[in-house]
């Protein structure tokens, strides 16, 4: 189907400008980016759920569940986190569990109950200025 060109000059606009931020961001400010992209794309399910929209619930609980597990559950420093960020891994592996019911069973509480647990970390992390702790820096790549 025809995409009008306004249309496909923002999302190249939106696509360009949020690649250069990620290749522009300090380890703080990726995890700020983390939760952003997450607290939309809860949102986006949120509103899909509301609306009967199996399939494009489905892709943003999906990306979600991806954020969590593969953005900030495996960016925390296990080794020098400590508690933090043993408390940290169980909030993602509980919201991951809730997002994944509230696919399975169209379930809006399950999905609330997860912005509600997230929100407050999210807003926790935008309040950091700077780098924040080392123990909370995601942990680099090997070869990086």
């Amino acid at each position: 189907m025809f995409t009008p060109v306004h249309t496909r000059a923002a999302a190249a606009y939106k696509r360009v400008a949020a690649e250069t931020g990620v290749q522009t961001a300090d380890p703080h400010q990726l995890v700020v980016l983390l939760f952003d992209a997450l607290l939309n794309t809860l949102q986006r399910a949120r509103g899909a759920l509301t609306q009967g929209d199996a399939a494009a619930k489905g892709a943003a609980i999906g990306k979600a569940v991806r954020i969590l597990d593969e953005g900030l559950k495996a960016g925390l420093n296990m080794q020098e986190g400590g508690e933090l960020a043993q408390n940290l891994r169980g909030i993602y592996e509980y919201s991951i569990l809730r997002l994944t019911q509230a696919n399975l069973r169209n379930d809006r509480l399950a999905l609330d109950e997860v912005l509600a647990l997230i929100e407050p970390v999210a807003q926790s992390w935008q309040q950091i200025k700077g780098p924040g702790p080392a123990y909370l820096q995601p942990v680099a790549a090997a070869g990086a």
